[in-house]
């Protein structure tokens, strides 16, 4: 799907706030609530716009902690990497998974509440998945950045 300037407009104004009114979208971008809700719907069904979500502060639900986990797999097969990221699915403190080129396999993302309960996490979780031949984990310290996507260039 091509994009235009006011799809962008429109995909920049949801992302600094998916609740605003239909008017308050049509009125950042110049155009009135017809066109707007249309091309609202256009990029919903074409699978530019995903979904709609709530940001969420970790710390105030009791997951204050946040630890990168760089791994290396055993095997590179299909199945391996398949599996694994099977396995990664099934476990809710896994934010995002990534496979990436380098050093390690994957880029892993988790939220937990402590040491103690990443401890527990390892112990239960991620060391039951077979086929991880090496992990490095990193607890975040401070998050200096969080952003969306620049669509304004």
């Amino acid at each position: 799907m091509k994009l235009d300037k006011f799809d962008l407009a429109i995909l920049s104004e949801l992302q600094k706030d998916a609740r605003k009114s239909l008017q308050d979208i049509s009125q950042a971008v110049g155009l009135s609530t017809s066109p707007c809700w249309t091309r609202i719907k256009r990029m919903e069904e074409a699978g530019v716009i995903e979904g709609y979500a709530v940001r969420v502060n970790p710390a105030a639900v009791g997951l204050g902690d946040t630890v990168i986990v760089h791994v290396t797999l055993d095997s590179h097969s299909d199945e391996a990497l398949f599996e694994f990221g099977r396995a990664l699915e099934q476990i809710p403190e896994v934010l995002e998974a990534f496979l990436v080129s380098g050093d390690y396999d994957y880029y892993v993302r988790i939220a937990v509440a402590d040491t103690r309960d990443y401890e527990r996490l390892l112990r239960e979780r991620l060391y039951k998945i077979p086929g991880i031949r090496h992990s490095k984990s990193s607890f975040v310290l401070r998050q200096l950045k969080q952003s969306q996507l620049p669509l304004q260039r």
